[in-house]
């Protein structure tokens, strides 16, 4: 575990948690507005839902640059890479805003999702950093609850704040938010030791001509697959990684449609669609403070076998139940409220796997889980349109219960204490 600085006070649990989720609920809101006003967005933008979709997906294409982040974490702190990242999203917020052509929506989908990616592994790390093993998924579940108070807060906001003055507007004050998270990070006690690899003194010998230029490509690109490689457990580490990245892709195959679901189904305008995220959001908050309450007492790998089951069953009879607006939405808020338990307690599970690498093994596991989501991206709202709901909720059912056989035979609980 990296030491901090003995020139700055330690961080209090308050701060830390505080500052955290008031910057998560910046990202999280960035990164969920697509899902119930994806309709509206794309209406305004001049496209359709599965382009604007597809757009989308190139936000979580930029997760394979997270393994990156978590080595450049690693090396220069987990707090440096958080304030870029937080840059990185206000400036594709802002392109957004004023984006009149798809290369510039495109441009802009790509800067929030290299920020996003590299933001919420590092965040997670930062806090694992600050906090032991058995108080981390009390800590980890506490930051999750600004995924739910997107929806309770920040979209329900956001419907209102379209339905009076238009799509553009919330980009703009979101980008503001990040500039501004960024600098309050800025403020906050700095950390060091993170486990550096010593830099070559300028004065080492070094090969020269021809073979110092071969040498150099070898090194760089043993440096980038390193960025790949887990020291120890593997087997335990990729298979909690790879049991996470099947459930966000079932879980963002619903959330990236359910907004042209119910809108489309049942009229539902932006007003209304607000609404729902809000109720939503009430799930979702139900779920992290639960993680936060009782996954550090039964077991981590307990409670994301617990979230998978619960969302293997939504998935399984949410086609049965859209027979109304008020059954479709329970259903959704369900299997919602399932993958933010599983997926909240798979943090502190990811984070003890391979302690020595944390901020590489949780990038990792951001990176894998962005390509699921940029699966969702292009297989959800294509399976949506030409095949209906339950092509696209027995879909996710299969990929949840493939991965809660990975998660019951492969995965084992941290050992850290």
């Amino acid at each position: 575990m990296h030491k901090r600085s003995t020139q700055h006070a330690p961080l209090s649990f308050r701060r830390l948690i505080g500052t955290s989720m008031a910057a998560k609920l910046a990202v999280d809101t960035g990164s969920q507005i697509f899902n119930p006003f994806l309709p509206l967005i794309a209406a305004g933008l001049g496209l359709n839902v599965v382009q604007l979709g597809r757009l989308v997906g190139l936000r979580n294409v930029m997760g394979i640059f997270s393994p990156l982040s978590g080595a450049l974490s690693d090396r220069f702190g987990y707090r440096l890479i958080i304030r870029v990242s937080l840059l990185l999203i206000a400036t594709g917020c802002l392109l957004l805003a004023v984006s009149s052509a798809p290369w510039m929506v495109a441009v802009a989908i790509m800067l929030s999702g290299l920020g996003t990616s590299a933001f919420v592994p590092n965040l997670h790390a930062f806090i694992s950093s600050q906090l032991p093993y058995k108080l981390r998924a009390r800590g980890l579940g506490m930051i999750e609850y600004s995924w739910a108070l997107t929806g309770i807060v920040g979209l329900s906001l956001i419907g209102l704040l379209i339905a009076a003055t238009g799509w553009r507007t919330p980009f703009y004050l979101l980008a503001v938010a990040m500039v501004a998270m960024s600098l309050v990070f800025g403020a906050m006690p700095g950390e060091h030791g993170h486990g550096a690899a010593a830099a070559i003194p300028a004065t080492a010998a070094t090969p020269t001509g021809t073979a110092a230029d071969t040498a150099s490509r070898r090194h760089w690109l043993r440096r980038a697959l390193s960025v790949f490689v887990i020291g120890s457990n593997r087997r335990s580490t990729y298979a909690t990684i790879a049991a996470a990245t099947l459930s966000f892709f079932a879980a963002m195959q619903l959330m990236i449609t359910h907004g042209a679901w119910l809108a489309g189904t049942y009229g539902l305008d932006a007003a209304a669609l607000g609404l729902v995220a809000l109720i939503l959001g009430c799930f979702d908050l139900t779920a992290s403070v639960a993680v936060s309450l009782f996954t550090d007492r039964i077991g981590k790998k307990r409670s994301v076998l617990i979230g998978i089951g619960g969302s293997l069953a939504a998935y399984l009879v949410m086609p049965f139940l859209d027979t109304g607006v008020v059954q479709a939405v329970f259903i959704i808020a369900v299997a919602r409220m399932c993958f933010e338990f599983n997926i909240v307690s798979h943090f502190p599970l990811l984070s003890e796997q391979v302690p020595q690498q944390r901020g590489q093994v949780m990038t990792l596991g951001a990176a894998s889980t962005m390509l699921g989501a940029t699966l969702a991206g292009f297989t959800g709202p294509w399976l949506f349109v030409n095949s209906g709901v339950p092509a696209l909720a027995w879909t996710s059912a299969a990929a949840v219960a493939t991965g809660l056989a990975i998660v019951a035979l492969f995965v084992r609980e941290g050992s850290g204490t």
